[in-house]
């Protein structure tokens, strides 16, 4: 099994588990480049939030944008949002991606900022 078979596995399992839950769920997506971040509903049919570091406002202040300064400026900013959209607790989804370097510091930025998970 190659390493992307292997993610999407994981990734798999704990959405499933997400979905058993019917909570909220504060999903990532990260590529060598960037980082994306979105809050979707319980139910999965829309999207209440989303940060990446594509966006003008969080590219204009970031020398790089595939580092954990960027990964934590987007948890940042998704928690933010989230709270304005009147989430306060998420299921964190990291789509099967280990939980070190970039995806932990998002995670602690979100968690810092008032999301709880």
């Amino acid at each position: 099994m190659d390493k992307k078979k292997s993610r999407m596995k994981r990734a798999l399992k704990m959405r499933s588990k997400i979905k058993s839950l019917s909570t909220t769920r504060l999903s990532i997506h990260k590529t060598p480049q960037h980082i994306y971040a979105q809050v979707i509903s319980d139910d999965g049919s829309f999207t209440l939030a989303s940060v990446s570091t594509t966006q003008a406002v969080i590219k204009s202040t970031l020398k790089n944008t595939g580092n954990i300064e960027a990964a934590a400026l987007v948890g940042k900013f998704i928690a933010e949002k989230a709270i304005a959209a009147g989430v306060t607790e998420v299921a964190f989804d990291r789509s099967g991606f280990k939980y070190h370097g970039r995806v932990k510091a998002l995670a602690d930025a979100a968690r810092e900022a008032g999301l709880k998970f």
